[in-house]
């Protein structure tokens, strides 16, 4: 997931340091800088975040980095960030040689479920969770369903049936933010791991992966492309869609209401209130089984606090701080926030997607893309799902089989 398009919600980021600063600037004290990917209603949320912190021996600066949060592990100037809060955790393992490893007191957080595999290497924790993220989500208007009379999906082939009733009657169905691929490549994510869960395994676990080659891959490509590229199924059309970030693809669903529902993480539940004409038509459900006695797929991402070297004391302690289970409560408390295993303290919505996440038996794994390096970047698997949808998005079924041949051809080419 370039990570940050799923969160940048308006504007531009910029530098924006905290009160207590100013030594810094006149040179006195040396600020505790963080690096984060957010803007907008997620940077306000951090910040309120350490303002609940209360006083500090040392001043702190946020430094929102945008699409370049990679950019942090350069080099070692005394403007490089003491904290990376990294929202592609699958990247810890290529960056070991620039991490410190996690104080002994927090490195238990690391080896949480599914977290330890991205960040524990050789027994030792580079990494702790920060913000977890549900997504596998989808927010809908209750009043739409109601007057379709149709119900949320309990499985796959009911979602089918669902957008097709809603499209016979005048509904468009889906809302897609396109314009940020990450959204592409979690809808495909949840159909593979809802159709063959050990594929999606094998591919995260592969030194090198090549989904090309995996017939597996190329029936959920297939699954996928039955919903896509049924007529009427996207507000406005594909290219729309293709412009189109996920934030507006909210506002379609809530605010102007030219669509029913869209697949939209967590973190999505304040811009789903902030522009909801009615705060009380908000539905969500989760994402169905593919087949009938089948699990549910719950894909999962998050950001993790990483320790760029050389650290320091400071550094430390601030990490100690945020990792405290208290310290998140302002960010909770505004809404669009999952602290890993924690199920209280949220909207009715959020709690639900929190008791999912630890619910025994659930088809749980970590966001593909973001574990598959290269291969799953803008130039990998979002530049080859945006050329599927082109070649697809409500145009009809025939177009899928060829459609699905041309995208395990770009795979491979990405494969090298």
């Amino acid at each position: 997931m370039s990570p940050t398009s799923r969160r940048v919600f308006l504007g531009a980021a910029a530098t924006l340091a905290l009160s207590g600063c100013s030594g810094d600037i006149l040179g006195l004290r040396r600020s505790v800088r963080i690096a984060v990917s957010w803007s907008s209603a997620e940077l306000r949320a951090f910040h309120s975040v350490l303002d609940a912190l209360g006083p500090l021996d040392y001043p702190v600066e946020v430094v929102p980095l945008g699409d370049d949060i990679s950019t942090a592990f350069g080099s070692r100037s005394t403007r490089r960030p003491d904290i990376v809060m990294l929202p592609q955790p699958g990247l810890v393992k290529q960056h070991l040689r620039d991490l410190e490893s996690m104080p002994d007191d927090l490195a238990a957080r690391g080896r949480a479920r599914l977290w330890d595999e991205l960040l524990v290497h050789d027994g030792t924790t580079y990494g702790v969770p920060f913000k977890t993220a549900h997504k596998s989500a989808v927010w809908y208007r209750p009043s739409v369903f109601t007057q379709a009379g149709v119900e949320p999906p309990k499985l796959w082939s009911d979602w089918l049936t669902l957008n097709r009733t809603l499209s016979s009657q005048g509904i468009r169905p889906l809302s897609l933010g396109a314009g940020d691929g990450w959204v592409l490549t979690d809808f495909l994510e949840n159909v593979l791991l809802g159709s063959s869960p050990s594929t999606y395994r094998a591919l995260s676990t592969a030194n090198h992966p090549r989904p090309s080659q995996s017939p597996e891959f190329a029936a959920a490509l297939r699954l996928l492309g039955s919903m896509w590229s049924a007529p009427g199924t996207f507000v406005s059309g594909v290219e729309r869609s293709l412009t189109q970030q996920f934030p507006d693809a909210i506002v379609e669903v809530f605010g102007y209401r030219r669509a029913a529902m869209v697949l939209a993480s967590d973190f999505a539940e304040p811009v789903v209130r902030s522009f909801a004409a009615d705060p009380a038509d908000i539905g969500l459900f989760t994402f169905p089984p593919i087949g009938a006695g089948t699990a549910a797929p719950v894909v999962v991402g998050g950001d993790v606090m990483v320790l760029p070297r050389p650290t320091t004391d400071n550094a430390k302690d601030l990490v100690r701080r945020l990792a405290a289970p208290a310290a998140v409560d302002p960010w909770i408390a505004t809404g669009g926030f999952l602290a890993d295993g924690r199920t209280t303290g949220y909207s009715p919505e959020l709690t639900r997607l929190a008791e999912q996440l630890v619910t025994p038996g659930t088809s749980l794994q970590f966001d593909l893309s973001d574990r598959l390096g290269r291969l799953g970047d803008i130039n990998g698997l979002w530049r080859v799902l945006t050329d599927f949808l082109v070649r697809i998005g409500n145009r009809g079924s025939e177009l899928v089989a060829d459609a699905v041949d041309d995208a395990l051809a770009e795979l491979k080419q990405v494969e090298g």
